[in-house]
């Protein structure tokens, strides 16, 4: 399903369900140089001076009048308890039955205030798929879109936005 930006005018083939981000916040603040004397990052953790811990998951948005709901992918950092259970069980069958984890949301998505350090719980998926990420119920618009849905019409916005930052 495609559409005409309002930004550039241009029609879009393809209307994104997903953005997110490379990395954690702390990691993008970081040079090259820093990178590599200090951390780790790989396609769905990072690690940080042997002390700041992350993993990245799926905010998903319900989308109200849409056929499937729209994901942020985005950075949470755990304890470093919470880390190594979650990389314990990384590869074994059943790890979806874990509770979920504390954590706070280090990417961050184009809102206003602020996405970083948001309250969320992660809750580990079936082998394959990445943790989901579910925010505690404030009044941060972010919070609000989580559990209350957005429109075809908010994917579009945030579309616009991501494609021509």
């Amino acid at each position: 399903m495609g559409f005409t930006c309002t930004t550039c005018g241009q029609y879009h083939n393809d209307l994104p369900m997903c953005f997110g981000q490379p990395a954690p916040a702390l990691w993008l603040q970081m040079s090259e140089a820093e990178r590599e004397e200090r951390g780790e990052l790989s396609s769905d953790q990072c690690v940080v001076d042997d002390r700041h811990y992350f993993v990245l998951g799926r905010i998903l948005l319900p989308v109200v009048d849409g056929p499937e709901p729209f994901c942020w992918l985005a950075w949470v950092s755990l304890s470093e308890k919470s880390f190594r259970r979650a990389s314990d069980l990384w590869h074994t069958a059943g790890r979806e039955s874990e509770p979920p984890y504390f954590g706070w949301l280090q990417s961050a998505l184009p809102y206003n205030p602020s996405t970083l350090s948001l309250k969320t719980h992660v809750h580990t998926q079936p082998l394959g798929a990445r943790p989901l990420i579910e925010l505690e119920m404030t009044d941060h618009p972010l919070s609000i879109e989580q559990h209350r849905g957005i429109t075809m019409a908010r994917v579009r916005e945030i579309a616009e936005a991501a494609l021509h930052a």
